[in-house]
């Protein structure tokens, strides 16, 4: 085939496309570079520490033993980050796992501040002698304070840890009405009750009716002050009755 040949046959195959189409196509394509380049540009600079910083945290909620250190350090990672690209959720998990914090709530305030409250774990009870109990009967561990030192002893299987503080507020409500107070309450793994209270006196409760047990030792209580020994322990795991273990002051003399 000749270059004329060639040529006409160009010419002919350009003639037969459609400008209007491949105008359109070149259009759409232009217009989708420039919205994906726009998404690279929109996504960098929401993501620019720098651009768009989070200039301040506002925090709420009453701290007693959280310190300021503390949750500086856990917003660190937040402070590192732009303020669309912060990940709150991130920061909430950083905060509610520091020791003494029971729950944070982490959310963005227009322009560029983070609002951030929190509540403090609210401990009613020593647990297993490694940890505490918060108010819902839920485990934590954090380092004690001195106020924490009269706070009752509970232990039992894990698992266990409602049903003994739900335990010990049932039977402290009964004992503290007539004079008593427990102070501390431990479930065995073979779910039998024992129990201790502040002046000394350890009762065995065994494993049902604990509380009418419980009515028991405070209904024989007086005549048991009528003898001339201190009462150490009452075993009430009997239906009809109960053993008393004396406390012998001498003996512990000459065992020290």
């Amino acid at each position: 085939m000749s270059w004329s040949d060639k040529g006409r046959q160009l010419k002919h195959n350009l003639a037969r496309v459609n400008w209007y189409f491949c105008t359109g196509v070149l259009f759409l394509l232009s217009v989708l570079g420039t919205v994906a380049w726009g998404g690279v540009q929109l996504h960098n600079l929401l993501n620019d520490a720098d651009a768009l910083p989070i200039e301040a945290v506002a925090l709420k909620g009453e701290r007693v033993y959280t310190t300021d250190d503390e949750i500086k350090n856990a917003l660190q990672s937040l402070m590192q980050n732009s303020f669309f690209s912060a990940d709150v959720v991130d920061v909430q998990k950083a905060l509610e796992a520091l020791p003494w914090v029971y729950h944070a709530s982490v959310r963005r305030e227009w322009p560029a501040k983070f609002k951030v409250t929190l509540q403090e774990q609210q401990a009613v009870a020593h647990w297993n002698n490694t940890a505490w109990l918060n108010v819902n009967g839920e485990v934590f561990e954090a380092l004690a304070h001195a106020e924490h030192a009269t706070l009752p002893m509970l232990s039992g299987p894990e698992g266990t840890e409602q049903e003994v503080l739900t335990s010990f507020q049932q039977l402290n409500d009964l004992l503290t009405i007539n004079g008593f107070t427990l102070v501390n309450l431990r479930l065995s793994p073979r779910h039998a009750w024992h129990a201790v209270l502040a002046n000394g006196i350890e009762i065995e409760l065994g494993r049902e009716d604990k509380m009418s047990r419980i009515q028991r030792f405070i209904n024989v209580y007086p005549t048991l002050k009528q003898s001339n020994k201190p009462v150490a322990t009452v075993d009430l795991r009997y239906d009809t009755g109960f053993a008393v273990g004396w406390d012998d002051p001498k003996q512990r003399a000459d065992n020290k």
